[in-house]
């Protein structure tokens, strides 16, 4: 290939990740206003009590109950949607970095960017 198509791909390449992570930001900031505003039109008359803290319910500490309660347009679920989204993001990020290490057959990225990813769903997944 030669070092002119090479810039162009990588151009695209880099255009691409900019537009994946631009629309990811995106997406998850619309869910977690438009959750704001459903929460608050449900609940915003009533009175937080603030002597006690009442974590997540536990409905919505699941990523299957996270969608069920937001596709029923219920707030927190889709503001908990939006978290989803917004942490998605940099990992939909990183699995195509992946992808493109290795079409690209660059051992040292594609190791590194594993690595990255395998610390990511560690954390995500089994980081307790």
């Amino acid at each position: 290939m030669t070092n002119q198509k090479q810039k162009i791909i990588d151009g695209g390449i880099e255009v691409f990740m900019g537009n994946l992570l631009r629309a990811g930001v995106i997406i998850a900031a619309t869910l977690v206003i438009l959750g704001g505003v459903i929460y608050m039109f449900k609940h915003g008359f009533t009175m937080p009590d603030y002597k006690n803290f009442y974590g997540e319910p536990q409905e919505l500490r699941h990523p299957v109950k996270i969608f069920k309660y937001a596709f029923s347009l219920h707030g927190r679920g889709m503001v908990q949607l939006g978290l989803l989204a917004l942490i998605a993001t940099p990992i939909a990020r990183v699995v195509f970095s992946v992808f493109v290490f290795f079409r690209e057959r660059d051992k040292l990225y594609l190791a590194i960017t594993c690595i990255v990813l395998a610390v990511l769903c560690y954390s995500l997944f089994g980081g307790r």
